[in-house]
């Protein structure tokens, strides 16, 4: 089963009752949920209580790290069915305790004003090295941990337009942009399109964060966890064509860091942003 068949395999949730949904984990070896999995499920499961209506927005917090040896219960409450806004909360839970809510408002297309910010300049996806290159030059010079997580088979293809901040360790300003798509085609549903970018949005969004320090999340001395996220989708698109993810941190302190995602069609178009608080805790050396 190829990486992107296992991520539809992994969104599609298998329904219980009526707002009851149950989600189960790829078993990859890691020692907790990948939080961008579960702000993906929840948005499926909010998703399938709503008649017709794209998603604008979703804040979520997470509460408890998720076992991936463990299915993940979501339940939907509906709050409201209106004329233009549909509003649905959703409650992951493991072990009979909540590890993740999120409350997500729908609403159908309206004409009115329009204005973006420009899609800043960036190398074209085409003119980086693709993750094969990469793997290839690189992996030999990458840290454990980094290149661990390079040599899995992922759903999302990511070419960072500044790869060599993971290898040379140099602190930079607090800003990052990375092309990201899935590594194989999509069905046209444009729900899956933003569940699948719900769960994109949360790789490397923290990292940010740690541009300015020289380090990453990867790092042996980093205590690194998503403890909330917020989205909105803009406009339609297709997570199986490439996006440009730019990110900037405004600020870090006590353990934690703000991050900010702006998300482009390869043509410029602002079709998503993203925020999200983390934790970025430095390991105590005992």
């Amino acid at each position: 089963m190829s990486a992107v068949s296992e991520l539809l395999r992994i969104l599609d949730l298998e329904p219980l009752e009526v707002n009851l949904f149950r989600g189960q984990s790829p078993q990859t070896g890691w020692q907790r949920v990948f939080g961008g999995q579960v702000v993906g499920q929840a948005l499926v499961a909010a998703t399938r209580t709503v008649d017709g209506r794209p998603a604008h927005s979703l804040h979520g917090y997470f509460m408890r790290p998720g076992d991936p040896a463990a299915p993940i219960i979501y339940e939907v409450e509906r709050i409201r069915d209106g004329r233009s806004f549909v509003t649905r909360r959703v409650v992951a839970i493991q072990h009979g305790q909540a590890i993740f809510s999120m409350s997500a408002s729908f609403h159908f297309d309206e004409v009115g004003y329009e204005h973006q910010m420009d899609m800043p300049e960036a190398p074209r996806p085409d003119e980086l090295p693709s993750e094969k290159l990469l793997k290839e030059q690189l992996m030999p010079t990458m840290p454990q941990a980094i290149r661990s997580y390079f040599e899995r088979e992922r759903p999302i293809e990511l070419r960072h337009v500044d790869p060599m901040r993971y290898v040379d360790g140099k602190p930079r300003p607090p800003m990052q942009s990375v092309w990201i798509r899935t590594t194989a085609p999509l069905p046209d549903d444009p729900a899956i399109h933003q569940c699948v970018l719900a769960y994109a949005s949360d790789m490397t969004l923290l990292d940010a964060a740690l541009v300015a320090h020289g380090s990453s999340v990867f790092s042996g001395e980093i205590q690194a966890a998503s403890l909330d996220h917020a989205m909105w989708f803009h406009r339609a698109f297709r997570a199986d064509e490439w996006l440009l993810y730019t990110q900037d941190s405004p600020f870090a302190g006590g353990a934690r860091g703000f991050t900010r995602g702006r998300i482009y069609t390869e043509q410029g178009q602002l079709i998503a942003s993203v925020a999200q608080e983390g934790l970025i805790r430095r390991r105590r050396k005992d």
